[in-house]
């Protein structure tokens, strides 16, 4: 029985396991996380739920919309019905979907049926002549024919050095030039509804803020929850501040929308690799002559939702050949 070991729970990670494990492969999902997920990420604060990493998805792709499809069918996902208004300053032209109970129901449901091991940090990766050999912050060791990597690619970098692997000088290169954006994401639990208008999202081309979204508008809570989105350059410099100030001074500038004494609670994450910048073009990369350690995500490709789907996706029919 052929085997994998994938590394990272999100969805490109998810996405490869679950095609694998459908042709019989024996595959393992290693995340360091408390959860599965990645950036399909959703907080409870309070007695509310907030969205805050990727907010929503479109699907253009068949083999996307069909899992979309699928997964409307389970009711796992539904039309966000966004639309373009002067606050979005957004043009909808392709349906977004969301995770009806939040996008980490997404990737909980992907995960289902596979065997995912959470609070697994990957230290070492070594490769014997038969199979590859990965060792864990734990202390575990587990094996298999193939290695997919989906973490960020500094992250990815990092592994291999530590591991020893040399790459290509072209890998090297295409690797090192892919570049991130960070974000620092607020969720605040409100005692009242925002008065941010319909569809429940404020979009800024400029200044400290790029997105606002109302987890209530949008449908996944039942209790008032606001998600912001820093923009890339205010979280670039305020990346290292201290995050409890950073969140109340983005929460301070919507006083228009959100008054002070509706603020029940606050929390803050700090996304490192929030956006690719600067993609890989291709789904995915190969790292070995044989095709046994490969690696993608949302960096490669189309990026986004749908393009961490489509690496996943590509990556198992490339192995499927082998």
């Amino acid at each position: 029985m052929p085997s994998c070991i994938v590394i990272g729970a999100g969805m490109t990670g998810l996405t490869a396991a679950t095609l694998l494990h459908r042709h019989a492969w024996q595959v393992t999902v290693l995340d360091k996380g408390r959860g599965v997920g990645g950036r399909l990420a959703t907080r409870r604060l309070s007695s509310s739920r907030a969205d805050h990493g990727a907010q929503y998805f479109t699907a253009r792709t068949p083999e996307f919309q069909q899992h979309i499809a699928d997964w409307q069918q389970a009711g796992i996902v539904k039309e966000w019905n966004l639309i373009s208004t002067p606050t979005t300053d957004i043009t909808f032209q392709h349906p977004r979907y969301i995770g009806i109970e939040g996008m980490n129901s997404i990737a909980k449901y992907m995960a289902q049926n596979l065997s995912v091991l959470t609070n697994e940090k990957v230290i070492r990766l070594t490769k014997s002549e038969a199979e590859w050999i990965v060792n864990t912050e734990n202390g575990n060791t587990y094996t298999a024919n193939r290695i997919i990597l989906t973490m960020p690619v500094p992250q990815a970098l990092d592994l291999l050095a530590h591991s020893d692997i040399a790459l290509s000088p072209e890998h090297h290169l295409a690797l090192a030039s892919i570049q991130y954006a960070p974000c620092i994401a607020v969720m605040a639990s409100l005692y009242n509804n925002s008065s941010i208008p319909s569809p429940g999202v404020l979009k800024f081309d400029g200044g400290a803020i790029a997105w606002v979204a109302d987890n209530f508008q949008k449908g996944i809570t039942s209790h008032p929850s606001i998600t912001i989105h820093a923009s890339p350059d205010f979280s670039r410099q305020n990346l290292e501040a201290d995050l409890d100030n950073v969140g109340k001074e983005l929460i301070a500038m919507l006083e228009q929308w959100i008054a002070p004494s509706f603020i029940e609670t606050i929390q803050v994450h700090r996304w490192r690799y929030s956006l690719a910048e600067k993609r890989y073009a291709a789904p995915y990369l190969a790292l070995d002559i044989s095709g046994s350690l490969l690696i993608g995500g949302d960096s490669f490709g189309m990026g986004n939702v749908e393009g961490a789907f489509q690496s996943g996706f590509q990556m198992a029919q490339f192995l499927f050949k082998k």
